[in-house]
């Protein structure tokens, strides 16, 4: 299984003195490209800082970022797994993970980025601010540029082999790539709905905090179970049997990807 993950806006600093080493992330495939952004971001954050953060939509309150963004080729370095935080990744809980699950979770997670491209949570990267949305003044849109590389649309299906892919990404990040074909038929899209009874009726709705937490304690339920679903179907199963309301829509025709609903009423 291969779970698709999205990063969050919020990093931790800090960092060991080795700097980053583009060659030895995973995926190297994406080298270039991420050579390409790196580039693309080092240049417009050393430049005009009001114009950096305008472009990467920066507040006032943290135009450090763009000093940050600038040194990133000198910065220390730590797994990404720990880089990355905010509800979905406290919910997930990487550092408290059983020894099993840990291993996991180095093996079916991958978090995708506007920087990146994408990397497994073992990658060593340098705290940094550059979202999907970002449209660099070299590159244009970043979702556009990450579909549209060559690279993007190989590795992520030679990642997942020949087994389930659980797509858990925003749709920002979900547009830097997109399942086709047979591949896409055996890919599940995860929405979660809170549920509250207004008046004797059910209404449903959307809710970021809900959204982020019960994904990611729904990876950290599947890793530490050990469930290894080989399709959506067995994955509905899987959560079912963990105690999750799961609601599945399969595809109405070829080359189209599973609908889940997880419907929660509280945290």
């Amino acid at each position: 299984m291969l779970v698709l993950l999205p990063p969050s806006e919020g990093k931790a600093t800090g960092g060991s003195r080795s700097p980053l080493d583009l060659g030895a992330l995973s995926l190297p495939e994406l080298g270039e490209a991420r050579a390409e952004v790196l580039d693309e971001l080092v240049s417009l954050c050393s430049g005009d800082e009001t114009k950096a953060a305008e472009v990467l939509g920066l507040s006032e309150g943290l135009r450090g970022e763009v000093a940050k963004n600038a040194a990133l080729r000198e910065a220390g370095t730590r797994p990404a797994g720990e880089i990355y935080t905010g509800v979905l990744y406290d919910a997930l809980g990487l550092a408290t993970l059983p020894t099993a699950a840990r291993r996991r979770a180095g093996r079916s997670l991958l978090v995708f980025s506007g920087l990146w491209g994408a990397v497994r949570i073992g990658d060593r990267i340098p705290s940094y601010r550059c979202s999907m949305g970002v449209k660099l003044p070299g590159l244009g849109a970043l979702g556009t540029y990450w579909r549209n590389r060559t690279p993007m649309a190989e590795v992520i299906p030679q990642a997942a082999g020949r087994g389930l892919v659980l797509d858990l990404r925003s749709a920002a990040y979900a547009a830097a790539w997109k399942p086709k074909g047979a591949f896409a038929e055996r890919t599940a899209t995860v929405r979660v709905l809170q549920s509250k009874i207004v008046n004797g009726v059910e209404k449903r709705s959307v809710v970021s905090h809900f959204n982020k937490a019960t994904k990611g304690r729904m990876v950290r339920d599947l890793l530490t179970a050990g469930v290894a679903p080989s399709g959506p179907g067995e994955l509905v199963e899987a959560l079912r049997g963990l105690g999750y309301a799961v609601e599945a829509a399969a595809p109405e025709r070829a080359g189209q990807t599973w609908g889940l609903d997880v419907v929660v009423t509280e945290l």
